[in-house]
């Protein structure tokens, strides 16, 4: 099987007939975005004027995903750790998460996009979890980008919690514990509703995973930005998906290998 690659066009210019239009790609983008307190801290501000201030960054990316023909977005925009920064800041960011639901997503229902929100929804509050039940009904049919917020996720829930309905099935009789394989294990994962991750992008300078899809990044690509996340905007995706494009990604097997199956 040929690896996803991203199509190595320009980006698309408003009032440009020249400009041809990059065609669909199977490509999963994830991004961790880092770096909202630590832009605001050098401003002066306080940290919720970072969270906001990452917002419009939110937006310049999910649109040139969009333009360059990603299939999957995955944007990490809440751990399982997170609830343990101060309640003000977790407060905010709960403000902030409401009112994107609010606003943002029948925009992206008018750009095709579909939307899901991937994580343990439980903790968030009634009215939260009301908006996430009500913006994946609005956008299930939509057949472009599809848009996965991480939200009160971490990637050893999600395996953690996988493990545990296959025990489940081995303990009543339906499953027989040699029967427990690494493809029922991902099946049985909340992210199993999207493919594996071909690139994940890390903001701010930072060189790690931070529990984000670890499953789903066994073979991904791995991009790092020095650039916080409130000053990574269009262009900066284009380094990143440009970056992606030019890497030969050999999924274990050899040069010559990958070669022969591109001929």
């Amino acid at each position: 099987m040929t690896p996803p690659q991203l199509p190595e066009t320009r980006p698309a210019s408003a009032g440009d007939p020249c400009v041809a239009q990059p065609a669909p790609s199977s490509a999963h983008v994830a991004i961790i975005m880092d770096g909202n307190n630590r832009w605001a801290k050098k401003r002066g501000l306080s940290g919720v004027r970072g969270h906001r201030a990452g917002v419009e960054s939110v937006r310049a990316v999910i649109k040139r995903a969009a333009e360059r023909g990603v299939g999957t977005l995955s944007l990490f925009a809440f751990s399982s750790e997170n609830w343990r920064r101060p309640t003000a800041e977790v407060n905010a960011l709960m403000e902030l998460f409401l009112m994107a639901l609010k606003r943002e997503v029948k925009k992206l229902h008018e750009r095709n996009v579909r939307f899901t929100i991937l994580g343990d929804r439980g903790a968030f509050s009634h009215a939260i979890q009301q908006h996430i039940e009500r913006a994946e009904t609005l956008t299930r049919a939509n057949t472009g980008m599809h848009l996965v917020i991480a939200a009160n996720y971490g990637g050893k829930w999600d395996i953690a919690c996988a493990a545990r309905r296959l025990a489940e099935q081995v303990a009543t009789g339906e499953l027989a514990p040699a029967e427990v394989t690494a493809e029922r294990l991902e099946q049985a994962m909340a992210q199993s509703q999207v493919p594996p991750v071909d690139l994940c992008i890390r903001t701010s300078g930072e060189q790690r995973l931070s529990n984000f899809m670890l499953w789903q990044l066994a073979y991904a690509e791995l991009y790092f930005s020095a650039l916080l996340w409130p000053d990574f905007g269009a262009e900066a995706m284009d380094e990143a998906l440009d970056d992606f494009a030019r890497r030969k990604r050999r999924f274990g097997m050899t040069h010559e290998q990958i070669e022969a199956q591109g001929a």
